[in-house]
């Protein structure tokens, strides 16, 4: 029996949670009635914790997509943000607990599997996944799909490399195994925390595919996020995946909680700048959120709602 299962949208049952206020329209009452085969963003939640846990991270990603829909759904829809393009497939849910680090190792691989699956099954070749939830292991089966389509490379915003050993599947290893198969023309990986990538990493970062920058480096400047990230973008043709880690905001309830950190507004500044230059998007990935009480679901989820709302400006 397998750990995780799919639980396919149907805008016929209208299961989706929102208010409704007179003069209004909320998202939940678009995304109910659109069709997934006109959408050029399909939306998909993820719920598990078995790639942090396996990595030795907190619990929580698995509650990340509930903490976002009962928000987003609920945002006003309005055609100055082109909502309207965006569809809700539906959420892949793990059903199934670890019964230890192994078991969990071995359930990301399975799960690596799933969401391949899912997104060969159902995405159209000129459609934009996004995914919402989960740990960044799942990056791996993106960048495996995003690569049948054609040259790939990824930027990515996250305190960690994710450039760990090939020995075990775990969230902190998606990057080593992509870059290991070939489905990568170039990873940038910016905002990097000197004390949390070991000497095997920095290593790592060597390699000329590989486009860099620590935290610490911003912090003295004179560069710019903004800027490492457009001038990476620029200097690729052909599709780019965009992942942003969670961790990397400072304060933001995640599977490697920081103090210290972007803020969030830093992170949509840059996809509101992507947004303008609208660069070949291969996906979206927002990842490694952790929701464990009330609080946490509210910063969680309308973080996650503001990066999806300013993202679809790309149309």
């Amino acid at each position: 029996m397998s750990a995780f299962e799919f639980q396919l949208f149907d805008p016929s049952l209208r299961k989706l949670q929102f208010q409704t206020r007179n003069g209004e329209t909320r998202v939940g009452e678009h995304v109910s009635r659109q069709e997934l085969n006109t959408a050029k963003y399909v939306l998909i939640g993820i719920s598990e914790n078995v790639g942090p846990q396996a990595n030795l991270g907190r619990q929580g990603s698995e509650n990340a997509f509930q903490a976002f829909s009962k928000v987003f759904f609920n945002t006003q829809f309005y055609p100055e943000v082109p909502l309207q393009h965006l569809a809700f497939l539906g959420q892949i849910k793990q059903i199934k607990q670890p019964l230890d680090r192994l078991d969990a190792t071995e359930m990301v691989k399975e799960l690596d599997h799933f969401v391949f699956d899912v997104l060969m099954q159902y995405l159209s070749p000129h459609q934009i996944p996004i995914l919402i939830g989960g740990g960044h292991n799942n990056a791996l089966p993106l960048m495996r799909w995003a690569a049948t389509k054609g040259k790939l490379s990824v930027v990515n915003i996250d305190a960690h490399a994710d450039l760990r050993p090939t020995d075990k599947r775990h969230s902190g290893n998606s990057f080593s195994f992509a870059l290991q198969e070939g489905l990568l023309e170039n990873y940038g990986v910016f905002g990097l925390h000197e004390a949390f990538n070991n000497s095997a990493i920095r290593n790592q970062l060597t390699n000329p595919f590989i486009s860099h920058r620590f935290f610490e480096d911003y912090l003295q400047g004179p560069y710019q996020l903004l800027d490492d990230v457009m001038g990476f973008v620029s200097h690729q043709h052909h599709a780019i995946g965009i992942e942003i880690d969670m961790d990397a905001i400072a304060y933001m309830p995640s599977s490697a909680f920081s103090p210290s950190g972007w803020t969030l507004d830093q992170i949509r500044a840059v996809i509101l700048k992507l947004a303008h230059i609208r660069p070949q998007i291969a996906y979206l990935n927002l990842t490694e959120a952790a929701p464990l009480d009330e609080r946490d679901d509210l910063i969680v989820g309308k973080a996650l709602s503001y990066l999806v709302r300013d993202f679809v400006r790309m149309v």
